[in-house]
């Protein structure tokens, strides 16, 4: 949808995307946000990215084959660093540096592709995120809308 806000604040250091059924990313993604705070509260400490995308990928996997329409990416900072995980309604879970979902993802990863490198700055790395994004929102017929890159962030080592 061209409407729907597509990059939820888990919390303070996690973010959740959207891609396919709105209601049922944002519903996952606020029961994933309290099971966050729950864990913090028993264990006087962060989630991890990591245990936060196996814990999404847990709850939705319950739900296999019941008609759920969701991918995500859990992107965010632990004390391990940066981390970044898609997670789908089927209750897969992959870890990479790189990642697009969604129906325009195909035009993002043709950007992506081309200029990707391991080594790219901080800008040139938001520059070909902010072009791939452009990318997806033209081509595709369902994306689009107003893109708002609110979300600078920054995982510097």
């Amino acid at each position: 949808s061209q409407t729907v806000k597509k990059v939820i604040e888990i919390n303070p250091y996690l973010l959740g995307t959207m891609a396919g059924g709105a209601a049922d990313c944002s519903y996952w993604e606020r029961v994933l946000a309290k099971q966050c705070r729950i864990y913090e509260l028993r264990n006087k400490e962060r989630i991890s990215v990591a245990a936060a995308s196996k814990l999404l990928a847990n709850m939705v996997y319950n739900y296999k084959g019941m008609g759920l329409s969701m991918g995500t990416m859990i992107c965010g900072w632990d004390k391990r660093g940066p981390g970044l995980y898609y997670v789908d309604s089927d209750g897969s879970r992959l870890s990479n540096n790189i990642f697009s979902v969604g129906s325009g993802s195909t035009f993002a990863y043709g950007v992506i592709d081309s200029g990707y490198r391991p080594d790219l700055s901080v800008e040139e790395a938001y520059d070909l995120g902010e072009r791939a994004i452009y990318h997806a929102t033209h081509r595709d017929a369902y994306s689009g809308g107003v893109v708002n890159s609110k979300y600078n962030i920054l995982f510097l080592p």
